[in-house]
């Protein structure tokens, strides 16, 4: 029996007809997508539903929304996943309820309102840093976004509560996935307001730990450690991880920090880590940590783009580059464990 095939060109045609344009126009027009959820996280609307579901009038008198605009505006936050609508009322999600009301302690908003504020713009010029390899940020014009933060208070606190906010979830994997049992004393190093050590803290009653930053970090962290009731076994202790040597514990954490430095200030961190623990000692590095492959955990790179942006030679990594800087640096055992989301953790034991 003969098997008839179809003529390669009617072949060709029903695989093109399997083809859509829509991930690439999905990709290509998702800062329309972006910037409609950046900007009511600007104006506070998440903040304002925490209090209770509102209508359209209400919420365009409170924000002072064009009638033109504001029915597409809020229908387009409900599409995107962000709001609920039941009958006339917006409402938010649990999601958006938790992470977006500046009232709680969870608020990982700030993060969005710097990202409106400055790496939007900045952004903009992405083509510009692919070629020159320059920061495309405050540098250009011979500012120094860090170092102003670090210089206004109240700027730094809003800071290291959206620090907090994000890195909620990662602390809380960290303290399930790593045996802590093993354990007594730990370190964050850049522990911002301390919100990676108070989930390790909360979940490990045996443990004492120090959150090791900028001395101009120690009140934010004491007042966030003292809302939660650990002042009696987390404690501050002030430095820079570069100029000072580091806390003497068992465990020591490096998040949301490496990705910051260039290479070789990547490796003399690894280094004066492993220096400063004791055998068996551990260090723990979570960062977007890229897969080995460099095809999969789209944020991951993202973020190292943003760190073109930012910095003068940051950049994201591998799993298999962390682990590397670690075995050159003297630990005898490393692994490679995801956290959630983006995040995973390298840990090096010494």
């Amino acid at each position: 029996m003969s098997i008839r095939r179809k003529p390669q060109a009617a072949r060709v045609h029903s695989a093109r007809r399997k083809i859509t344009p829509e991930r690439i126009i999905q990709l290509g027009l998702g800062f329309w997508g972006s910037k409609t959820f950046l900007s009511a996280v600007e104006l506070g609307i998440f903040t304002e539903l925490a209090k209770g579901p509102l209508d359209l009038g209400t919420l365009r008198e409170r924000f002072g929304l064009h009638e033109r605009s504001a029915h597409d505006f809020l229908d387009a936050l409900v599409a995107l996943g962000m709001l609920r609508r039941s009958g006339k009322k917006y409402a938010n999600t649990p999601e958006t309820a938790f992470f977006l009301d500046r009232a709680k302690p969870s608020y990982i908003g700030g993060m969005f309102e710097m990202a409106n504020a400055r790496l939007y713009p900045f952004w903009n010029t992405l083509i510009e840093g692919l070629r020159t390899g320059l920061p495309q940020n405050e540098a250009k014009t011979g500012g120094d976004f860090f170092a102003a933060i670090y210089s206004d208070p109240d700027r730094l606190r809003g800071f290291l509560q959206a620090m907090t906010g994000l890195s909620l979830g990662t602390g809380q994997a960290i303290a399930a996935k790593f045996p802590w049992e093993n354990h007594k004393t730990f370190a964050d190093v850049g522990s911002a307001q301390g919100g990676v050590a108070v989930q390790i803290a909360l979940a490990h009653r045996h443990l004492t730990g120090i959150g090791f930053d900028l001395p101009i970090v120690k009140p934010v962290f004491e007042e966030y450690v003292s809302s939660v009731g650990l002042s009696n076994r987390l404690h501050f202790q002030a430095g820079s991880f570069f100029d000072a040597p580091l806390p003497s514990t068992e465990v020591l954490i490096m998040g949301h920090i490496l990705h910051d430095w260039g290479l070789d200030e990547k490796r003399l961190l690894v280094t004066k880590a492993f220096e400063a623990l004791p055998a068996g000692g551990a260090f723990i590095v979570f960062d977007a940590i890229i897969d080995d492959h460099r095809s999969s955990n789209a944020f991951g790179l993202l973020m190292s783009l943003n760190m073109l942006i930012e910095t003068t030679a940051g950049f994201d990594y591998t799993g298999k580059d962390c682990q590397g800087w670690m075995r050159d640096a003297g630990f005898r055992k490393t692994y490679v464990e995801h956290l959630g989301g983006p995040d995973s953790m390298v840990v090096g034991i010494k």
